[in-house]
């Protein structure tokens, strides 16, 4: 592994003259080659015993001090100086940790601004044994690098290696990835490395960390052009930190489409290679997990087959398929998913636009996957997560549309079906708190802007502009946070019990976990709304209609069923409407026919 560069040292091919402001002092800095400066003198905060410092870089003629591109702590904001931080001080305790694989697992994607009115690492610790009821291996927290304002999704994040001391800073996220591993719980880390935030970004004083070109968010990160190796290694050196001085498990790359590169070898099969060797090193898995919008089997498939090499990615068409059928929403992207046979297609074959033609991108969209070699638990996929809610209008849970059994439906579909189930903070309870975008930029103008863009990303989606809250007002953020009463009583209590009974399911039958897609069959009845889906030896039926159903199952025990109940009688299932069973072992049918 390449080391990490010394302390203070930094690489700033860009400025004629670098000065380091370290504690009350100034500390002139030398070219020491190839665009890095180090101080002209030994530094006693260097030491490993010495006490935090604080410290920032003048920058030619500069006055005031910019943070370091590496910073550990940013206690006083994004525009204040760095802080030293010993991430190897730390003394740890899941030494016998031996990680937790992807495949089989179940995730749990949490905002740790509004999982807790607290809004902690600290606080979140004490709401382990929650997840751990409702079967949660692996904790996926949205970033959580630091950003300018009070509050903030975490995709405005500038220092990409500081934790944003808001949740705690950096040594509250070693206790909490410590309190998890006690738990048996992995943490995955969500990590940005397409765009970098509207404020606080002073990378490009320092070298060409951008070029040009825009993405959807800001300017692209500079990966292939002049300077490029050392903003690679900028990138890689962040994912080793999680890893390595943060014992994260596995990470979640945000919108890997958004990463222009033309490199002979992409970032991300470079990120594979060494996260693999780190992996073996560590003597655990290790995973990377991209979100991606392109339909693209490349991406999970592994390097030996002329792949990337990463391990698993989003699939945003299950969740499409889900919403649209319990939902009846055919707006905007939406539109293809109409049929249910578009949720059959996704169930059997990973992707429904596998080269099809998408109404929304108004072209052909994806690639096929190849069903007799990729495993089902390499896409992840979810019923609801931060984006399928907060980027709507309002930013409205299905909860807000769906009763009872139809909410109990998507749980069935997402935890017994074929692919690596994600949850989404509050789903477990029906939570009737709403996940909307919120925003605490300081500068007046980025909060116009913000609100803006907003109102005009929704008009293609054709919701109504007046409705969408103001991302800068602080109760868009309050109204944000779970409100955790809820999963005591009522609706939520019924709901949680739901949730509870599926994961004991999950760990009792292997079929639930079994990643062959040729072992997932699905059938449809349009007309009447009606949809199975057999996993291996065990048998989901929907109703998704407004009548009631009777489908031929054969002769199966029910091992759940939704609220509404269902029942079989002479292998005929009866359904209500929006009701749904899962059955136990199919009788004289061999797997796979």
């Amino acid at each position: 592994m390449t080391p990490y560069p010394p302390l203070f040292d930094v690489w700033a091919p860009l400025p004629q003259r670098v000065r380091l402001s370290i504690g009350d002092r100034e500390v002139a800095m030398q070219p020491r080659g190839d665009g890095w400066w180090t101080p002209t003198e030994q530094l006693p905060e260097a030491a490993p015993e010495a006490a935090p410092v604080d410290y920032g870089y003048l920058l030619d003629d500069a006055e005031t001090p910019v943070p370091d591109p590496r910073s550990r702590r940013q206690p006083d904001g994004v525009h204040g100086r760095s802080r030293t931080f010993r991430a190897e001080a730390f003394a740890w305790t899941d030494h016998a940790w031996t990680g937790r694989q992807l495949a089989g697992a179940v995730v749990y994607e949490l905002h740790l601004g509004t999982f807790t009115p607290e809004g902690t690492l600290d606080a979140a610790l004490g709401r382990l044994e929650h997840l751990r009821s409702i079967g949660v291996d692996l904790v996926e927290l949205l970033p959580v690098n630091s950003f300018n304002g009070t509050h903030n999704w975490g995709y405005d994040g500038v220092d990409w290696f500081a934790v944003d001391e808001t949740y705690g800073g950096p040594e509250a996220y070693q206790r909490f990835v410590d309190g998890c591993h006690a738990a048996g719980l992995g943490v995955v880390q969500d990590v940005v490395y397409n765009h970098l935030g509207p404020s606080g970004n002073y990378l490009p004083q320092f070298g060409p960390y951008l070029k040009q070109g825009r993405n959807t968010w800001g300017d692209l990160v500079n990966l292939d052009g002049e300077g490029a190796a050392h903003v690679r290694r900028y990138i890689l050196d962040n994912v080793r930190m999680w890893l390595e001085d943060y014992h994260v498990d596995a990470l979640r790359l945000d919108a890997v489409h958004a990463l222009a590169d033309t490199s002979a070898t992409h970032l991300l099969e470079e990120m594979a290679i060494e996260v693999a060797a780190l992996s073996a090193h560590q003597r655990r898995p290790l995973t990377l997990i991209a979100e991606s919008d392109l339909n693209d089997p490349r991406l999970v498939t592994p390097r030996e087959a002329g792949g990337y090499g990463l391990d698993a990615q989003w699939s945003d068409d299950f969740h499409h398929a889900v919403h649209v059928a319990l939902t009846g929403e055919t707006e905007g992207y939406y539109a293809d998913f109409a049929p249910l046979t578009a949720l059959a297609k996704v169930c059997e074959r990973g992707f429904f636009h596998d080269g099809t033609f998408s109404s929304f991108r108004d072209r052909d969209h994806g690639v096929p996957i190849d069903t007799d070699a990729m495993p089902t638990w390499r896409l992840v996929v979810c019923s609801q997560n931060h984006d399928q809610i907060g980027n709507r209008a309002v930013g409205d849970r299905i909860t807000e549309h769906l009763d009872d059994d139809q909410l109990a439906c998507a749980a069935l579909l997402t935890l017994a079906g074929p692919f690596t189930p994600m949850l989404f903070q509050g789903e477990e309870w029906a939570a009737a708190t709403p996940f909307q975008f919120f925003t605490s930029h300081p500068e007046p103008e980025l909060g116009v802007a913000t609100a803006e863009g907003r109102i005009a990303e929704f008009e293609q989606m054709g919701w109504d502009p007046a409705v969408v809250p103001d991302p800068q007002d602080p109760e868009t953020f309050q109204r944000s946070k779970l409100d955790w009463s809820e999963a005591e009583q009522g609706r939520g209590a019924r709901m949680l019990e739901t949730y509870r009974a599926l994961a004991r399911l999950r760990r009792e039958h292997a079929d639930l976990t079994d990643p062959d897609f040729r072992r997932t069959r699905c059938t449809v009845d349009e007309e009447a709304r009606t949809f199975t889906m057999a996993r291996g030896d065990l048998l989901v039926a929907l109703n998704l209609g407004e009548q009631p159903a009777a489908l031929d199952v054969g002769d199966r025990p029910v091992l759940y069923a939704t609220p509404a109940g269902g029942q079989v009688r002479d292998g005929v299932a009866e359904l209500p409407p929006h009701a749904g069973v899962l059955l136990g072992v199919l009788t004289g049918v061999p797997a796979g026919d």
